[in-house]
């Protein structure tokens, strides 16, 4: 039986390849009036303005000496910016164990801990440690 199924797989592939292959269309082939039609076109001038147009002068680009400024909670430690705090399941866990030192939070919450309300409680303590001198970028 596998070898029956065996040889109607290949019949069906060769099949498909022989579609394929007959179905392509042969590229096509430059006809003899081309040579004619060099001939009209070389008659006509392009359109090119007689005088320049022109050119729209640039100004110069002032470079600022001040670096661009992250925002987000840096770690008083180690001096780290982390930027992207929103979701406490991604949180770093510095930022999470500032919650709970800085009194914040009572805990560090597991993730099958979180509730709507406690979330709520964190988003909030979040931005009040956002307002901490110690902990801006």
């Amino acid at each position: 039986m596998t070898e029956i199924f065996f040889v109607l797989t290949v019949i069906y592939a060769a099949y498909v390849i022989y579609s394929v292959v007959k179905d392509q269309k042969p590229a096509k082939v430059i006809d003899d009036s081309a040579p004619a039609m060099m001939s009209v076109t070389q008659g006509i001038k392009p359109l090119i303005p007689e005088k320049p147009m022109a050119q729209p002068i640039e100004k110069p680009v002032m470079k600022t000496t001040k670096m661009a400024t992250k925002t987000g909670l840096k770690n008083p430690e180690t001096g780290e910016i982390a930027t992207s705090y929103t979701n406490y399941r991604f949180t770093k866990r510095w930022i999470k164990d500032a919650l709970v030192a800085e009194g914040l939070l009572e805990k560090v919450y597991k993730n099958n801990e979180l509730t709507p309300d406690i979330e709520l409680t964190i988003k909030s303590a979040i931005s009040q440690l956002e307002n901490r001198a110690r902990y801006q970028a």
